[in-house]
């Protein structure tokens, strides 16, 4: 009975008032969210669906009650605007769109890298890890006033402090990338000295020891800082020898300038092979003397080479004292002595790896002019030699009548 008395003073009331108190833009069935036994609206039966609205719940807004937002019965009034409900902690610094950096799970951010690109400032090197009032200095916590993304609205300190490097007296820039990299994590290791590169023995710490007279104006020439080392070089003498002061010509940045390039080295004498290997040992052939003394001959540096060879012994054998005619210049051995075409075919034929030292052909020590044959074909029962030939017109077994007729085996 009551229950119908309540149902038709609704009726009545809502006849006689002619709206609902929800205003006029709400146009829903009562019974969405109100029941016969309550105007109190009971969340867990509650059949409304706020994702219908302007206005979808997510992430903290679904656990949130009602009345926290909807503060009038006019729900239309509710501001879709998150400043209409949420306090601006950052002093309208920061804008008044919350969603560029906060979600609806937590006020927590989770990606302060992302939204600083988008403000045109990545985070990188040692500011990936810095703490947000190191930069964002205010009197009022959580308020990141704009600072500007200039290097120096943060690191003027930096500049006019700098103890090891008076950057103000040098006349240096406050543009700080010109010189630092934002990438690395300190001052000191992102040096960039791209226009200078700080290779070998350039790559010291004490910037001084190159800008002795400051730091503008500062010579990239070689020879304005190593005048000194060009003229007092001995090996080979540079001033004698009118060597060109361009250092870069034939020395690289390594320490203690070596090695080095002579690149016109060709043009007297080409290096191939081994001589090419031993490009930056010069003192090796030129013994201190760069005036054009120095052989070009094998002969005139490998004398002594030739005159203690055994095997063969080369003056006995008055080889030539050109040692190209027959060796190469990557090494003494294999030696390239034609023997096959000039004399007799030991390197193929029947004799190819039949042999290991010229001395079992050649028996007369240092006389390569005489051989024997017989030394190998001896005359005994296993080869027979003798026998097998005995009725051959002119034969006889000398240690050099095998080659009479069997020239070309």
């Amino acid at each position: 009975m009551h229950r119908l008395s309540f149902i038709v003073f609704l009726i009545i009331g809502v006849t006689l008032s002619g709206q609902s108190p929800h205003g006029q833009a709400l146009n829903r069935d009562c019974s969405q969210c109100h029941t016969a036994n309550s105007w109190k609206v009971n969340t867990a039966t509650m059949r409304f669906d706020h994702d219908s609205t302007l206005f979808r719940l997510r992430g903290q807004h679904q656990k949130t009650d009602c009345t926290s937002c909807h503060t009038s019965l006019i729900f239309s009034e509710a501001s879709t605007s998150c400043l209409s409900c949420h306090d601006d902690m950052h002093g309208q610094s920061l804008g008044n769109d919350c969603a560029r950096c906060h979600t609806t799970n937590s006020w927590i951010i989770e990606n302060t890298s992302r939204m600083h690109e988008l403000a045109s400032f990545p985070l990188m090197g040692n500011h990936a890890t810095a703490d947000c009032l190191d930069c964002h200095q205010s009197a009022v916590p959580l308020r990141f006033e704009r600072i500007g993304s200039a290097c120096i609205n943060c690191h003027q300190q930096d500049y006019l402090l700098n103890q090891k490097l008076d950057h103000k007296t040098a006349g240096f820039s406050t543009e700080c990338a010109g010189c630092h990299d934002v990438r690395a994590i300190s001052w000191g290791a992102s040096f960039n000295h791209a226009f200078f590169p700080l290779t070998g023995g350039h790559d010291i710490e004490e910037c001084k020891a190159c800008h002795i007279n400051g730091y503008a104006g500062t010579s990239a020439k070689c020879v304005d800082c190593h005048l000194l080392a060009f003229n007092n070089a001995v090996n080979p003498n540079h001033k004698a020898l009118n060597l060109s002061m361009d250092c870069a010509s034939c020395h690289t940045t390594s320490l203690d300038w070596t090695p080095a390039r002579f690149q016109n080295h060709n043009q007297f004498y080409k290096l191939e092979g081994a001589h090419a290997g031993i490009a930056n040992q010069c003192g090796d052939c030129h013994q201190g003397r760069y005036d054009g003394s120095t052989p070009k001959t094998c002969f005139g540096c490998h004398s002594t080479q030739y005159n203690a060879a055994k095997n063969p012994n080369h003056i006995s054998a008055n080889f030539p004292t050109s040692c190209d005619n027959c060796h190469s210049q990557s090494a003494w051995t294999p030696a390239t002595f034609n023997h096959d075409n000039q004399y007799f075919r030991i390197y193929s034929g029947n004799h190819k790896g039949e042999w290991s030292q010229c001395a079992e052909c050649h028996t007369s020590p240092g006389m390569f002019k005489s051989f024997s044959c017989t030394q190998c074909h001896e005359h005994n029962s296993k080869t027979n030699v003798d026998k097998e030939h005995r009725g051959v017109s002119g034969y006889s077994y000398t240690p050099t009548s095998c080659y009479s007729c069997h020239r070309n085996e």
